[in-house]
């Protein structure tokens, strides 16, 4: 038997929407600290792991040439021998969240007078997006660059695309890394 009082009911009700918020995008950056990205004028795509949905690959790649145009790298076909490739992952995945309804019961506190209450639990799959942007070495094949972001997804891919511009622009905000010294 789960009971809850009238002050745990209120503290829930303010606490679920800091709860949801908790879930929002994550963005991570790591790079190759002794390269000099000043060196590098041009980039090339090779294949990685696209999305499924052929438009929302559109929008990926479309994101990340905008984002590496506005730093001032110019995109090449491959065979022009660019400096850089670049190259993304994608993936959905789900987490899983419980709910738990309590219902019946009543009175204050813990000694309540009455019935007896209940509890229904559900399970609930939210499905999330993983997004993984590589830059590499052409010459070298090393690995320079990684951007990563994960966010919860929407059944309305205009929102999903922003999300994706919104993880890009957090990804590449602070590139090219500055020239360690």
């Amino acid at each position: 038997m789960n009971r809850i009082s009238f002050r745990g009911l209120i503290f829930l009700l303010f606490a679920l929407p800091c709860a949801v918020n908790a879930w929002g995008q994550k963005v991570s950056v790591d790079f190759d600290k002794t390269a000099n990205f000043a060196l590098y004028k041009t980039y090339a795509w090779t294949t990685g792991t696209p999305v499924q949905n052929p438009l929302m690959d559109q929008r990926i790649t479309g994101g990340i040439d905008k984002q590496l145009v506005a730093k001032g790298i110019q995109k090449v076909d491959a065979s022009a021998n660019p400096d850089l490739i670049v190259l993304y992952h994608g993936a959905v995945g789900a987490e899983t969240q419980l709910n738990t309804m309590n219902t019946g019961g009543y009175g204050w506190g813990y000694r309540r007078v009455g019935a007896m209450g209940m509890s229904t639990t559900t399970v609930e799959k939210i499905p999330v997006g993983q997004l993984t942007v590589d830059i590499g070495d052409a010459k070298t094949k090393k690995l320079l660059w990684m951007g990563n972001a994960s966010d919860t997804l929407s059944d309305k891919p205009e929102k999903n695309e922003k999300k994706i511009n919104k993880a890009l622009d957090k990804m590449f905000k602070k590139f090219p890394p500055p020239v360690k010294q």
